[in-house]
């Protein structure tokens, strides 16, 4: 899977947002069903997202249906289960029964659509205490495809669920953002995306520290929620050229000591060993893979 250091989140039942969107720079589109959209405008809202991902072919575009357990899931996936989505972005996912009924419903639409069977990934979002209470067996679950391509946090439900504020610091999600990417790394599958900053738009600096606390425990990119939010989270999650280019030093000498009979070595004062390799040699990938979607 490419890298997702930006998914932007996009109104469904409004078509011109969601179609700007598409062309922001962001790494994926995330066209929202759920929360986004007014209960009486769900129906209306199904035939603006399928002209959406019908009328972009290329773009990386999910869509956040409703919960399973709503009157309103079957009808959004009917409705947008098409050969440009990639994915289905499942809230409040709690169980590993969710991900096999998922699973069960995207491969009947598949065949039905003519597509191939298990290409339409799930990103899966954890965003209530059952649901982070279960997040390993969710993330390691065996249906017949295996579609949890990585794992969402989404901490206004979160916090809701828990009766607890969020705040600028962020100390209240300290538990989910260190168990979350844990649980994802355990069970083989990319590092998840961070929660949206939501406490202040505006907040530029806030965004970008919070974005750097995400990094640190092990997220790969983040939910954004205004155009404004993209480039920074990018600055945030994109190896510096000054961080490839000391890969790529640490690489090469540990390559040349490798040669001549010696697994450890010092340089500059640091010590590297094949743990410490391995580190580098993932942000050179990471670096690759980045530039190769540019």
């Amino acid at each position: 899977m490419k890298p997702l250091r930006t998914a932007l989140f996009t109104p469904g039942n409004r078509l011109e947002r969601a179609e700007k969107a598409v062309g922001l720079g962001a790494d994926a589109v995330i066209i929202d069903l759920e929360d986004a959209v007014p209960i009486a405008e769900k129906e209306s809202s199904r035939v603006l997202v399928r002209k959406v991902l019908e009328e972009h072919p290329g773009k990386r575009m999910y869509v956040r249906i409703n919960a399973l357990n709503t009157p309103f899931a079957n009808e959004d996936l009917e409705a947008v289960v098409s050969k440009n989505l990639n994915g289905i972005m499942l809230p409040k996912v709690e169980s590993t029964e969710d991900i096999f009924e998922i699973d069960r419903l995207l491969t009947d639409l598949e065949k039905r659509n003519g597509l191939e069977t298990g290409a339409i990934e799930v990103i899966s979002i954890c965003e209530t205490a059952k649901g982070l209470e279960e997040i390993y067996p969710i993330v390691s679950a065996k249906p017949t495809y295996h579609r949890v391509s990585v794992v969402a946090f989404g901490a206004a439900d979160y916090t809701l669920d828990l009766g607890i504020s969020l705040t600028m610091e962020g100390k209240e999600l300290e538990y989910p953002r260190s168990r979350i990417p844990i649980a994802c790394r355990a069970a083989g599958i990319m590092p998840p995306l961070d929660t949206a900053w939501m406490v202040d738009l505006k907040d530029i600096d806030g965004l970008i520290a919070d974005a750097k606390k995400a990094k640190a425990y092990g997220f790969q990119g983040k939910i954004v929620i205004h155009p404004n939010q993209i480039d920074p989270c990018h600055n945030v999650f994109t190896p510096t050229k000054e961080e490839i280019a000391y890969a790529k030093k640490v690489i090469h000498a540990f390559e040349e000591a490798e040669r001549e009979g010696k697994a450890a070595i010092q340089l500059e004062e640091k010590f590297i060993d094949y743990a410490v390799v391995e580190k580098y040699r993932r942000i050179c990938a990471l670096a690759q893979a980045i530039a190769n979607r540019n």
